[in-house]
């Protein structure tokens, strides 16, 4: 791939993020990103455990481990949430994309639901307390991952650290729901 359209997919996002994170009310951050749980939440309230653990394509994450994923990377953003409110760098790399627990199958699926559920539960009344007049000059990294075009036409993923402010953070919860939300609809769509 290009260096100009990789560079054409990192400006892209930022300004995406400034627009949508940065520069938002924090009151329309936080009703987005509760709308996704809330879509999530809905459509797992539709999937039953046996379906979860199902495989539907070789390769692919099953549901179960798609909300696995979920619970494993926004336990700690909300760890990195709390820093950057304290006006602190969160310790430590960023997040590693495709992080998983170290068994994801043998979790119980009430429990994953349920931890998922707390999760974002906590993430929302913590962004609920946040005053709107609230500001920072702290950053934490982000494994940014953008789907992006090659010269053939296929779809590639790309991944850079970027730095973001907490309203640009929040919001990552929001896109990365959204874009599981479709995968696990894929998944049991497959089966």
């Amino acid at each position: 791939m290009s260096p100009d359209t990789i560079e054409g997919a990192k400006t892209k996002a930022r300004e995406y993020f400034a627009a949508r994170g940065t520069l938002a009310p924090a009151a329309a951050l936080r009703e987005g990103i509760a709308e996704a749980f809330e879509s999530l939440e809905a459509f797992l309230d539709t999937v039953p455990a046996a379906a979860a653990a199902r495989t539907a394509t070789a390769g692919e994450w099953t549901i179960h481990e798609i909300v696995d994923h979920l619970v494993e990377t926004h336990r700690p953003g909300l760890d990195e949430l709390w820093c950057l409110l304290a006006g602190r760098r969160p310790p430590g790399e960023a997040i590693p994309a495709g992080l998983q627990s170290k068994a994801p199958l043998v979790r119980p699926w009430p429990w994953l639901r349920g931890e998922l559920a707390r999760v974002h539960g906590e993430i929302l009344r913590t962004l609920g307390a946040v005053p709107s007049d609230f500001a920072t000059e702290a950053r934490a990294p982000i494994v940014m991952v953008v789907n992006v075009a090659d010269e053939r036409g296929k779809v590639v993923p790309v991944h850079w650290i970027e730095e973001l402010d907490w309203k640009a953070y929040s919001i990552t919860w929001r896109l990365h729901v959204i874009d599981h939300l479709k995968q696990a609809r894929r998944v049991l769509a497959a089966l």
